[in-house]
């Protein structure tokens, strides 16, 4: 049977790539070190699969189409974005064990986006290409995107339940995947507003506080004007580690990394998710 072994909640800021050199280098080597790190832990845990959780950023999805939660099922490439700096490569999908989690949720009233053929865009690419570093570890992946940049916007206790679901998808696969998951973005960061560019470490820290307590009912309980009026509209992505945290029934966490980074626009956390039992 499959297992997932392990969860993280990390960034999936683009500026990471795009601007990696910042006035606080030090700052930055901290972060690309984290998630070395986290690379270094999912190896070490012969993970075969990585789940990753992301949201669009209006690159492949916009007002034609607005999913609340689509899965990745087949072909995928990434990244969209040209000018992230990275030159576009194929990314392997564990394209069976992808269509065992959608095909799963559909039988418990979860009803699926699917994608059989996508370029990923930052909000799954950047944690792929820096964490999960599919060309030299050989890990496959299968992203999944949430409605949690743009409105309307996927509420927070669905994205819990999505995340037991995926939970208790993987536990019932017949597979032998070792699989990790990834909750990606946040944490405070405001997006093409007059405050972009300030980060809110008080908030940052609190988060990182009740991820750190296994408290997901505390970050369920924030709500959406909370969050953009505190940590900015970027916050909201907090739903993607909310949806982590439900899927490892995660109990507390280890935090690798906490730094502010104004250039990067983003108060930029990596945690490994402690799991039950």
């Amino acid at each position: 049977m499959a297992e997932l072994v392990a969860g993280f909640c990390l960034p999936h800021d683009p500026l990471m790539a795009s601007t990696p050199q910042i006035n606080e280098q030090a700052k930055a080597d901290i972060v690309f070190e984290a998630l070395e790190e986290v690379n270094r832990r999912i190896k070490a845990m012969n993970v075969d699969t990585v789940i990753v959780i992301g949201d669009d950023h209006y690159c492949n999805f916009g007002p034609h189409c607005l999913p609340q939660y689509l899965i990745a099922i087949g072909d995928a490439d990434g990244p969209r974005e040209p000018w992230l700096g990275i030159d576009r490569y194929p990314v392997q999908i564990d394209t069976e064990l992808a269509t065992h989690i959608m095909n799963f949720g559909f039988d418990r009233g979860f009803d699926w986006a699917v994608a059989k053929n996508i370029t990923l865009e930052h909000g799954t690419m950047i944690p792929v290409h820096f964490a999960v570093k599919p060309n030299e570890s050989g890990i496959k992946s299968i992203p999944i995107y949430t409605a949690s940049g743009v409105e309307p916007l996927l509420r927070s206790r669905r994205a819990y339940e999505l995340g037991q679901m995926i939970g208790q998808a993987v536990a019932a696969y017949e597979g032998a995947e070792r699989v990790a998951i990834f909750g990606t973005g946040g944490i405070s960061h405001w997006v093409g507003t007059a405050e972009m560019g300030q980060v809110n470490e008080e908030f940052d820290r609190m988060v990182l506080d009740k991820v750190a307590a296994g408290d997901v009912e505390a970050l369920i309980a924030m709500s959406d004007e909370y969050l953009i009026e505190t940590a900015g509209n970027g916050s909201l992505e907090i739903r993607n580690w909310i949806m982590a945290m439900g899927a490892v029934g995660a109990k507390g966490a280890e935090l690798i990394c906490y730094e502010p980074i104004p250039e990067w626009i983003c108060g930029m956390g990596v945690a490994e998710l402690k799991l039950a039992g």
